[in-house]
């Protein structure tokens, strides 16, 4: 990624690219940088056109100039992909892939999920409110592997019925460098980390295990 530029004084002006991609991703992002705005801090913003409406005017949801504007940028304020018009076009130029396309470009593996209860919501929770009162986690998920990003297919079984296969898959670099992730955000939290597999029935869990086992190790 490129270093960000300066202004006539010599701050750092940071470089945020608006993909606002369909639906209500035009409107949340629109009022999203005027909240930016607001805020004094000095930025610029640059623009792309990503998922479906990229797919109009260039054939594709994900394109180079696109791609190209999200790698020199410093932040993506990202709106949303996916269009119902568009179901039945070829997997690798519906909308979604732009969002895939971008993880793994820009190596996007970690997903930061905080959750928290705020003050005067507790009795809108499902949980009980002291319960819900205590909310405070954050979850990491894992973007770039398994199902997402695995070998897919469609075809007709022996007895000709349709059947779809998708591959899930990990390597050990992979889940290693997420569990990290998770690792170090909880030794600066409450120090607690829960790894959360299905180790009991497939193998993918089981190595997944096994490395968060052997990680563990270094956070005492």
């Amino acid at each position: 990624m490129a270093a960000p530029s300066t202004d006539g004084w010599g701050r750092t002006l940071a470089l945020i690219a608006i993909l606002a991609g369909d639906g209500i991703g035009p409107e949340v992002t629109h009022e999203a940088r005027r909240v930016l705005e607001a805020l004094g801090f000095d930025l610029t913003f640059e623009t792309g056109l990503v998922g479906g409406a990229a797919y109009r005017k260039t054939s594709h949801p994900l394109p180079p100039e696109t791609l190209a504007l999200a790698k020199r940028a410093d932040a993506i304020l990202f709106g949303a992909v996916g269009d119902p018009d568009m179901d039945g076009l070829e997997r690798s130029v519906r909308p979604e892939q732009a969002i895939l396309g971008l993880r793994k470009e820009l190596a996007l593996f970690a997903n930061i999920r905080p959750a928290t209860m705020l003050p005067g919501l507790e009795d809108s929770s499902a949980l009980r409110p002291e319960i819900a009162r205590a909310i405070d986690m954050v979850i990491v998920r894992e973007l770039t592997g398994d199902v997402y990003f695995g070998d897919k297919s469609r075809g007709f079984s022996t007895t000709g019925l349709r059947e779809a296969h998708d591959m899930m898959r990990y390597d050990e670099v992979e889940i290693a460098r997420i569990v990290r992730v998770g690792f170090e955000m909880a030794a600066r939290r409450n120090r607690m980390l829960t790894s959360v597999d299905k180790a009991n029935v497939l193998e993918t869990s089981q190595l997944w295990r096994e490395i968060v086992n052997e990680i563990a190790r270094d956070y005492a």
